[in-house]
């Protein structure tokens, strides 16, 4: 590596950020070298203009005084990745903090990504398994989608991760691994990702990259694509189907916001730079499945919403980008139904791809509708009844309400340590639509409700349904 002539021109500090000065060729993304008292730090370029170069410090600016020695390397920042990387932990800037050696490198990759052309894409199909009802039956998971939660401050979206990367399967293929890239979370919720997944197992065929809330702001900003790069050698050069949980993208856009404040540049919306929609762009476009190449990424970013403000910035623009979201409730959470996931305001806009006969079951798509129409008018009763009384509706209405009320506590609640395939949830559906009307099941065809309540005793034979 051949390293750019030394400065010592240092001009100012501000945050993260150093400016120096006289620096002609430096180039955008370029590793840095500093040299301090205290001993070295490293960065990279964030911006190069006539004579001057802003360097990001990854350790932070503390200590730093302008004598300060700025080498430029005239290389990027690189991951070291291989095969060993799984079963092990990492802080955010891809360093071991498990007691364990750091890996021996089979590549070093650049941690931007390779942009992939478009058209060596293949869609996104081949269902994941999560163990969740609510996700598997109505918000479905295809190999190769990116679908994002989104939460609220004081949700259980930690414990739903944790659960979702315990818990999650491909069916028929064999090297599904996990990479957990956690950013801006406190030591506590940290001791709680390594002992969940050392105590359940999961550890063997998981990587995990923790950033903390103490540490730089900067490092925020690299966790993910430490992550991401990781995922890339692992589904490319290994073949592996990996599954990348990244939480919680609102602590990193908040570290955006305050890099781009320190930069002095023009803010957008709420204080946000104008060019966040791109910079989460270049994180979520990088799922996906690649012609020619056996392995794939399939993405669930976790992110708290200010205020439960889906039209907030974060939300808003994550769901430009990605193919769906799953939404946290807090009126189920204050009621004590876990996972509290809201089914209407949810979407899997891939889901058909991965549902039907052979891949989860013939009746999947029906039912979905039908539990989707169900509790969306038994919703609108309950609204209703705060207002008329109970007393007011007619019996119909009243089993709908039931429905609702019996949706919500066998089917949307489970526990923590509870993993149903999907054959279970469906079964748990047709159990809650065997106590209204058949004339009712609109949204299914005739011969899955003649099986399926055949079994149970309670067709009549009635022709009110779609065929």
């Amino acid at each position: 590596m051949a390293f750019i002539k030394e400065f010592q021109t240092v001009s100012e500090i501000k945050g993260p950020l150093l400016f120096v000065e006289g620096v002609e060729g430096a180039g955008y993304d370029e590793l840095v070298r500093i040299r301090t008292a205290d001993g070295d730090l490293t960065g990279k370029v964030l911006d190069a203009r006539k004579g001057m170069a802003v360097v990001q410090v990854f350790e932070g600016t503390f200590g730093v005084s302008k004598q300060a020695r700025v080498r430029f390397t005239g290389d990027v920042v690189r991951l070291g990745v291989g095969s060993d990387m799984v079963g092990r932990v990492f802080d955010g800037l891809g360093r071991p903090i498990d007691g364990g050696l750091q890996p021996k490198p089979e590549e070093k990759l650049e941690i931007t990504g390779a942009a992939l052309n478009p058209v060596s894409r293949s869609v996104p199909q081949d269902f994941i398994q999560t163990g969740v009802s609510t996700i598997d039956v109505m918000n479905t998971l295809v190999r190769g989608q990116k679908l994002p939660i989104f939460s609220g401050s004081g949700l259980p979206h930690n414990k739903l991760a944790v659960q979702i990367a315990r818990q999650a399967t491909v069916k028929g293929t064999e090297g599904f691994n996990v990479i957990f890239g956690a950013m801006g979370i406190t030591s506590e919720e940290a001791k709680f990702f390594i002992r969940e997944f050392e105590r359940t197992g999961a550890i063997e065929h998981s990587t995990l990259f923790l950033n903390l809330a103490d540490d730089p702001a900067i490092e925020r900003l690299m966790t993910p694509r430490m992550a991401l790069t990781a995922a890339e050698y692992l589904a490319y050069e290994q073949g592996m189907h990996i599954l990348v949980i990244l939480t919680d993208l609102t602590n990193y856009c908040e570290a955006l916001r305050e890099i781009s404040a320190a930069r002095e540049e023009i803010p957008g919306r709420r204080g946000y730079p104008g060019y966040m929609y791109t910079d989460l762009a270049t994180l979520y476009e990088r799922a996906g499945r690649v012609h020619g190449r056996t392995g794939s990424i399939t993405q669930m970013p976790f992110l708290t919403m200010p205020n439960d403000d889906m039209t907030h910035p974060i939300p808003d623009l994550t769901g430009y980008i990605t193919e769906g979201q799953v939404v946290l409730s807090r009126a189920l959470h204050r009621r004590g139904i876990y996972p509290p996931i809201n089914p209407l305001p949810s979407l899997s806009r891939l889901m058909n791809q991965g549902i039907g006969e052979g891949k989860t079951r013939d009746d999947h798509y029906g039912v979905s509708n039908q539990l989707y129409a169900f509790y969306a008018e038994g919703m609108d009763l309950r609204n209703l009844v705060a207002i008329v009384g109970e007393a007011a509706l007619g019996a119909k209405d009243r089993q709908i309400l039931k429905f609702a009320n019996d949706f919500e506590d066998r089917f949307i609640r489970q526990g923590f340590h509870e993993n149903r395939s999907v054959e279970v949830s469906l079964d748990i559906a047709w159990d809650l639509f065997s106590e209204v009307p058949e004339t009712e099941l609109k949204k299914i065809k005739t011969q899955f409700i003649e099986r399926h309540l055949k079994q149970k005793g309670k067709t009549d034979g009635s022709e009110g349904n779609s065929k």
